[in-house]
């Protein structure tokens, strides 16, 4: 999955995250002291406090996948729709037209064929995908404190002056993931909490790479957006 390549520039962000906040009745994390450091812990309890706030998310993506063995990278764009408890749906653009979503139970990816050819759907555990454990900060499963250790990198070196980058480490190893880096935006010199940027890094070294753009908190979403029913009759099998 790829990220938005043209960025937004920083004052836009900004507009449209004050504008979508007040919207949304949502308010940030009370800010610390000024005195007070901006710390790996300080950023991962802004992130884990806004988004408890929230009901839902939707934004557009923009994903760039790298692999690692063939040196190729692959990219795509969609929209995506988060809501809790543990729902997501991921549409994506043509010509890719997958489509990725969970009820909060089962999680189904559907891949349509080629030229004509017939699609296929899986139905996986929960656990057996990258993006559920990824982004359950989004969806309102579990606390980022008990999952995963925390560290701040040089924001600068990983092209995000904007904000802070924020790793995070399973605590208990994960064949999806070796580690996880949120780019989270600043405002007046504190972390918002707001996640503009997901990259997933796995044991193999392939990187995943999701950029976030028109975010809105808390639409109106009915369940129904979040049951799929694969197309043509095709039957979803279990990989």
């Amino acid at each position: 999955m790829e990220i938005v390549r043209g960025r937004t520039r920083h004052a836009a962000l900004a507009t449209v995250l004050t504008a979508g906040v007040a919207a949304a009745a949502v308010s940030f994390a009370p800010p610390s002291r000024a005195q007070d450091p901006v710390d790996a812990r300080t950023v991962a309890g802004a992130v884990q406090s806004f988004y408890n706030q929230t009901r839902g998310v939707q934004a557009g993506f923009y994903q760039t996948y790298y692999h690692k063995l063939y040196d190729r990278y692959d990219r795509s764009r969609g929209r995506v729709t988060f809501a809790k408890p543990g729902k997501m749906r991921w549409d994506y653009a043509r010509p890719n037209g997958k489509v990725i979503t969970s009820d909060g139970g089962r999680l189904y990816v559907y891949e349509p064929g080629d030229q004509g050819e017939r699609g296929q759907c899986f139905e996986r555990e929960m656990n057996e995908h990258q993006l559920p454990g990824a982004f359950s900060f989004l969806t309102g499963v579990g606390r980022l404190e008990d999952d995963f250790r925390f560290r701040l990198l040089d924001a600068r070196r990983h092209g995000y002056a904007e904000g802070y980058v924020l790793e995070l480490r399973p605590r208990q190893p994960s064949p999806n993931y070796d580690r996880i880096l949120f780019y989270v935006l600043k405002q007046d010199g504190r972390p918002t909490g707001v996640v503009r940027r997901v990259l997933i890094i796995d044991p193999a070294g392939n990187r995943n790479r999701f950029d976030f753009s028109e975010m809105r908190w808390n639409p109106n979403v009915s369940d129904a957006t979040f049951r799929f029913r694969a197309p043509g009759g095709i039957r979803c099998v279990r990989p």
